[in-house]
This record gives C-alpha cells, sequence and structure tokens, in this order.
C-alpha cells in the first residue's frame, strides 16, 4: 500500500510536470502566439500599425480559412484548414518539420500538413491532396509533414474531439492562398507576440478597434485559444487526480502501520518487559519498532518510486501521443522524489508512535504480565439483547467490539478501497448521460452544413432539394461578446426557428424551452461565468455586421455539457441584426440511402464550407473516451484491490497470530478445519460488509469533489451515480477480500495443535 501512494504521487506529479515542461519549451523554441485574431479581410498595410501597439513584440498576419477533403475512397465528408506559412525564418506558430521539406514559397501547389492527418490517410512527402478551395476543386503536392504549437490538440470546427481522419492542418506558401482566396494584399488573420508582463486586455482593446472596420470578431488570448485551453483542461485533471488519490492511499497505510503494529507489540508484550527489565530504556524499544517501519517504508518507497516513474512515463508518453507533441521532456524531479519520500516516510513513523507510545510507558512488572482480560458482558450485553447471536457469532462480535479502534480503522480501510472505485466508475454513467442529452436529445440532426457566412433564407430551399433531405432547420450564428458587471465572454449566439426539432435547448428538466424573442437563454457554465440568473440583464456587443450593442434579459437557463452557449429565436436575432432573413447553416435529416449522393451535392454547393456529421462524430467521441477511461479505470481499480488486498489481509493475519491458541484449541475440541476456518473469515466478512457503506459515502463525496475539480467553461461532466457504481464497487472488493481469504486458509489448516496442548494457563 505504501509502494502505491508513492507510485500514484510519482505517476500523477510527474506526467503533469512532463506535460507542463514540454507544453512550456515547446511554446518557447517554436514562438507560439500570445493573441489571435480572425478579420474578414483586411489589408496589409494595417500590419503595422498593429506593430505600433504599445506590448506588441512581433505581428504576423496570414490567410487562415476552411476548405473541404476530397479523398477517394472517403464518402463522409472532411475539413482542412489552410494556413499561410510564414514568410521569414523568426516567424510565429513557427512549424517542428517531421518529414520532408517546406513548399517553395513561389509554388502554387506545395503544401505541409500536419502529422496526426498525414498517419490518419497514410499520406506523406511526394503523395497529392485532393481539396475544395474556395469552391474549387484542386490537387495539391505534399512535400513535408509537420506539427505546430498552435494545433497541439487540434480540434476541427464543430468538432468535440480532434478527428485526424477527418480534420487536418494544411500549410501553404502565401501567395497560392492569396489566389485561392481572392487576399491578395489581405490578411484574415492576425497573431501577436508581446512583452513579458504585458497588459493583455489593453492589448486585445486596442486591436480590436483596429479591426472592427475590417470585420474583425474580437481577439482572443492564448488562454482562450482553443488547442492551449483543451491542454490546459487536461492539466487541470491531471492535477486533481494528483491532490485526490496520493492522501488516500496514505491515510490508509498509515492506519495499516498503525493498525500492524499495534496488534504485533500486543503479541509481543512480554518480551519488550524482559528487554526492559534487562536494561532496554523505553527508547531503545521505540526505536526498534519505529526502525522496523522504517524498513518496511524504504522498501515501498523504492518499490513505487520504480513503478512511479515507469507509469508516470507511459501516461505522458500517452499524452503526448493524443496533444500531438513533437518531443516529450519527462524530468525526473528530485523534488517529486524527495516529497513522496518524505510524506511516505511520516506517515509510517506517524503510524508506529502512536502504536508504540503507550507499550513503551508500561513498567517491566506489568509488561511481562499479560494484559487483563476484557469484559465482554458490559460490551455485548446490549448487542446481544439487540440481535440474536449463536455462539460463534457472540465469538466474532465479542472480538470486532474488544478493539473498537482497531476494528474501526480496518472498516476505515477498506471503505477507502470502495471509495476510490465508486469515485472513477461513475464517470461511465455519467457520460452515457452526456452523450445521452448532447446527441439524443439536444442535437438530433445527422448532419450539419455550414456556410462561409450568411446566407439568404433562399438558400435553405435549395438545400432541401439535395438528395437524402428529409428534413431541414436553419440556424443563425451571430458572434458577440455578452458581459455582465466585470465579467465577459466572447461566444457565439445561436439563433434557431421556434418549432426546432433538431437541434434543441433543454431546461434542467430536460424539457425543450421556448426561445423567447427579446431575451436570450443561456448554459449553465456561461450563467455561472457571468453569474447571472434569469430576470438579469446582460449586455451583448455583437462583434459583426452593423455592430450593435444591446442590453437583453436572460430568459431562462438551459442545460448544457459541451462549451458556453447562448440561443434566442431566429427571427428575434436576425431583427437585433438588421439584416433581414439570414442563415448559418442548416440542421439535416438525411435518408441513409442517399447519403453518398447527399454528401457529394453539399461538398460541390459553392457556399459550402463546412459539413460535419452527428454519427462519425459520436463514434470518435466514444473511441476518445473509450481508450482515456479505459486506461484510468484500469489503474484505479488495480490501486483499489491493493489497498483492499493490503487491509483485509493484514487484518486477517494478525487477527489469526492473536487467535491462534483459541483456534487451535477449538481443533482439538474436534472443530473441523472449516469450522475453525468460518469463525475467522466470519470476523472479516463483518469488516468488509460494514465498509461497504463507508465507502460508498466516501466515494460519493470524492466523485462530487472531482467533478468540480474537472469542470471548465470548455466542457463540463454531469455527476450520475447509479446503483450500478455502488454494486460493481462492492463486487472488486469483495472479491479482494475473498483473495486475502483464501491466502491465509493453509495457514488454519496448519495450526500446531501440540504446542497448544503444552500451553500452560
Amino acid at each position: 500500500v505504501l509502494a502505491a501512494g508513492v507510485a500514484t504521487l510519482i505517476l500523477g506529479n510527474g506526467a503533469y510536470s512532463a506535460l507542463h515542461e514540454t507544453r512550456a519549451r515547446y511554446y518557447e523554441e517554436n514562438r507560439f502566439a500570445d493573441v489571435f485574431a480572425d478579420v474578414t479581410r483586411a489589408p496589409r498595410a494595417l500590419l503595422a500599425e498593429i506593430e505600433e501597439i504599445p506590448s506588441v513584440l512581433d505581428a504576423e498576419a496570414r490567410i487562415v480559412k476552411l476548405g473541404l477533403l476530397d479523398l477517394e475512397g472517403m464518402k463522409e465528408p472532411g475539413s482542412v484548414l489552410f494556413v499561410s506559412l510564414s514568410e521569414t525564418d523568426t516567424g510565429l506558430n513557427q512549424l517542428y518539420l517531421r518529414l520532408g521539406r517546406l513548399p517553395d514559397p513561389q509554388s502554387a501547389q506545395e503544401i505541409v500538413i500536419s502529422d496526426g492527418f498525414a498517419t490518419a490517410h497514410g499520406l506523406g512527402p511526394g503523395d497529392t491532396l485532393p481539396v475544395l478551395m474556395n469552391g474549387q476543386q484542386r490537387r495539391l503536392q505534399i512535400t513535408g509533414v509537420a506539427l505546430s504549437p498552435e494545433f497541439i490538440y487540434a480540434l476541427g470546427p464543430g468538432q468535440m474531439m480532434p478527428d485526424p481522419r477527418r480534420f487536418g492542418i494544411v500549410w501553404a506558401p502565401r501567395a497560392s492562398l492569396e489566389a485561392a482566396f481572392d487576399l491578395e494584399g489581405a490578411f484574415s488573420n492576425v497573431v501577436l507576440k508581446l512583452a513579458p508582463g504585458a497588459n493583455v486586455d489593453r492589448v486585445i482593446e486596442t486591436l480590436d478597434h483596429m479591426t472592427a472596420a475590417y470585420g474583425g470578431i474580437g481577439a482572443a488570448p492564448r488562454s482562450d485559444q482553443i488547442s492551449h485551453a483543451f491542454l490546459d483542461a487536461e492539466l487541470k485533471q491531471l492535477s486533481a487526480m494528483v491532490k485526490v488519490l496520493p492522501p488516500i492511499f496514505l491515510l490508509v497505510a498509515a492506519m495499516l502501520v498503525n493498525m500492524t503494529l499495534s496488534r504485533l507489540i500486543t503479541l509481543e508484550r512480554e518480551q519488550i518487559g524482559l528487554l526492559k527489565a534487562i536494561g532496554y530504556t523505553s527508547r531503545a524499544v521505540a526505536q526498534h519498532y519505529i526502525e522496523f517501519v522504517l524498513l518496511i517504508a524504504v522498501v515501498g518507497i523504492a518499490i513505487g518510486m520504480a513503478a512511479g516513474t515507469g507509469l508516470g512515463a507511459g501516461l505522458a508518453q500517452m499524452y503526448a501521443r493524443f496533444f500531438s507533441f513533437p518531443y516529450l521532456v519527462f524530468s525526473r524531479d528530485p523534488q517529486i522524489y524527495g516529497l513522496a519520500a518524505v510524506i511516505t516516510l511520516a506517515s509510517a513513523i506517524g503510524g508506529a508512535v502512536y502504536a508504540v507510545r503507550t507499550v513503551v510507558r508500561l513498567p517491566p512488572a506489568v509488561a511481562m504480565a499479560p494484559p487483563a482480560p476484557a469484559s465482554y458482558r458490559q460490551r455485548m450485553g446490549w448487542v446481544r439483547r439487540l440481535v440474536p447471536l449463536r455462539q460463534t457469532g457472540v465469538m466474532v462480535a465479542r472480538h470486532l467490539f474488544r478493539w473498537p479502534f482497531r476494528t474501526a480503522s480496518s472498516v476505515l480501510g477498506v471503505a477507502m478501497a470502495v471509495a476510490i472505485l465508486v469515485a472513477s466508475l461513475w464517470s461511465f454513467g455519467s457520460i452515457t448521460y452526456m452523450i445521452d442529452i448532447t446527441f439524443f436529445r439536444t442535437e438530433r440532426h445527422d448532419a450539419q452544413v455550414v456556410f462561409g457566412g450568411p446566407e439568404p433564407q433562399r438558400t435553405l430551399y435549395a438545400v432541401r432539394k439535395m438528395p437524402g433531405v428529409l428534413v431541414a432547420e436553419p440556424f443563425r450564428m451571430v458572434s458577440a461578446r455578452i458581459s455582465h458587471r466585470q465579467m465577459s465572454k466572447k461566444l457565439g449566439i445561436v439563433g434557431h426557428p421556434a418549432d426546432s426539432q433538431l437541434s434543441r435547448v433543454l431546461d434542467a428538466d430536460l424539457r425543450p424551452m421556448v426561445l423567447p424573442d427579446d431575451g436570450l437563454i443561456l448554459s449553465e457554465a456561461l450563467a455561472d461565468a457571468l453569474d447571472v440568473r434569469p430576470g438579469d440583464l446582460v449586455t451583448v456587443e455583437v462583434l459583426e455586421g452593423a455592430r450593435p450593442t444591446l442590453v437583453l434579459p436572460v430568459s431562462g437557463i438551459s442545460l448544457g455539457y459541451v462549451g458556453l452557449g447562448a440561443a434566442m429565436d431566429i427571427d428575434a436575432l436576425n431583427r437585433l441584426m438588421g439584416e433581414g432573413a439570414m442563415v448559418s447553416g442548416l440542421n439535416l435529416m438525411i435518408d441513409g440511402r442517399d447519403e453518398t449522393a447527399f454528401y457529394a451535392a453539399a461538398k460541390s454547393a459553392p457556399k459550402t464550407e463546412l459539413i460535419t456529421v452527428t454519427a462519425l462524430m459520436l463514434d470518435r467521441f466514444q473511441e476518445t473516451l473509450a481508450e482515456n477511461i479505459t486506461v484510468m479505470i484500469s489503474v484505479y481499480v488495480t490501486l483499489a484491490t491493493i489497498i483492499a488486498v493490503g487491509v483485509v489481509y493484514n487484518f486477517a493475519r494478525i487477527a489469526l497470530s492473536e487467535q491462534g491458541r483459541e483456534l487451535a484449541s477449538l481443533r482439538v475440541l474436534g472443530f473441523t478445519n472449516s469450522e475453525v476456518a468460518g469463525v475467522l473469515f466470519a470476523e472479516l466478512a463483518a469488516v468488509v460488509l460494514m465498509a461497504q457503506p463507508l465507502g460508498w459515502l466516501i466515494g460519493y463525496g470524492i466523485g462530487l469533489a472531482m467533478v468540480a475539480a474537472f469542470s471548465s467553461d470548455l466542457y463540463r461532466v454531469p455527476f450520475v451515480m447509479g446503483r450500478e457504481v455502488f454494486a460493481t464497487a462492492s463486487l472488486v472488493v469483495l472479491a479482494a477480500a475473498l483473495v486475502s481469504a483464501f491466502a491465509i486458509r493453509g495457514r488454519i489448516s496448519n495450526l500446531d495443535m501440540i504446542e497448544v496442548l503444552k500451553t500452560r494457563e
């Protein structure tokens, strides 16, 4: 158990430190930007003004545009993000080249693609990539494969999890993208590098003012950049795990040391008295037991350090692959190892000192004499009145009640094993619930088509004529900054038809909400971030079109687990924009028999910028979560089993030592091995069964704490604790207890009855 505590501490801290240091070095070496801003079309001359903003060390104007993937044999749609390459060797967000070379700056066909995308499709230097750029089909030549600090977490538009098969990054020379997207002498994206200690908010405010006339939708700091934000959320979860698990293990270890040593000292009471009688001091006797515990602790620390280092490196490697790092900095920080050793030694010594302190104070004559028999009549009277027990049950109950603190510590140790399992297994039900709410109750469409910009209402009728389209519902997306008091969030307000069925807004009771004509419905996450409740007024600063600034009431709070959301009636949103009946895209229900024809038609439509397929997104979501959760749950189950076996085996082994004389006497009196074993196993069963409700309660509390620690603006995890969670946790711990019982079964059969008969009472 000590080794498991050390391993958990080093595992979590090591993986966290590795990812944190790798990210810091990668960002610095490849000059990751501090501020990001999108515009519709801004002249390159504006870049000189942006560079004059105080605290801006470097600025780079880029072209960043979406394109559609057109690979043969891939019927479902995919998309790529085109990013113009820096024209200098010291540009921002520099590439880490995995294979090949950078494109010729004068070439209109050569590109570099992202590593994950290349791996998913088996592409490399020399291959060609067919794409749709601004509605025109092109075949581009791949010269290299690369990574970028900007896309460590390469999440495509509308995706909930990275899907390198359906979304990739394509870097191309600026000249070729200027021609393809009609942006000669212009840019659509700008990134800034700031001086250390710069006032980021002031820089963003100035930048927003400069780009507003060119369709700027509000700059974002690095903390809100999608890749960085998701990586930060994962590091936050890893940090939370480090804070929860190791303390549990070390607490159980301290209890085990105390329980084991106190019972061992009781068995050796006469020897302690004899040692003190021949001149050994209390300090010498105490030192002996503390050194005994320290030896166990040192062995546990050594095993834990070795296991933690290996598991930490493996976990960090898994994260590195998931987040597309080019390398991994796994430093064996002496401080982490020193901290693990000190905490473990402190918990072991603490348990030992508490166990030793009472016995070493006894005078030699008192210590050499057997302890006074316990009075069972007073302790057992009320138990027997409440619960009618057979003689075997009386034997078990009196032994448990004779040392209530020891029994309580054993119960708490087993309960901790149950709690760890409960605190991890709840995630399965929570994820199932989140999937049901997100993909089957809220977003119920088969596919979503997003246009490059707002389109007239007549586009809806054109899409409805495409093959396979059964139902088509429009939506309008408007970028805005919503503020309340000193807090503000930038997001997209989504407008839905009043009778929308393919994309619904649900309340806390999972009922569809009526979209208001003159107010907003905010998601729980956004309402909490802005500290608003229904009836409060918020300021809405629209970041596109005529850019009106409005004060709107909060009409309701909706249920949502992914991102920040704000919704209203589409007609009301169009009226606020003053642009007539416009749509940003369509939610569709597709006939599965015609989906191939629909994808072909949708990709060839000139206004289409993005197509997402709900079933494919769900598959990727489940696949990614299944992989990560399987690894983590395996770790949790293993560690919980270690605790259960450690506590139960220690309890059983020492109980056998203490009761060896009584159990052997029962054998002499004619009890069979099974009957004698039944007495001890009944005691174990009582401890394990009493631990179950306490373990459920502690696990429930840990689960609540983990949900709070994991929640962020990007996603929230619902807390769903079904009865199957408690049942599974208890079954695992009961199985561990059975293994421990079988481990000592042979010792009961080998009890020495001759020695018992020689004992003088």
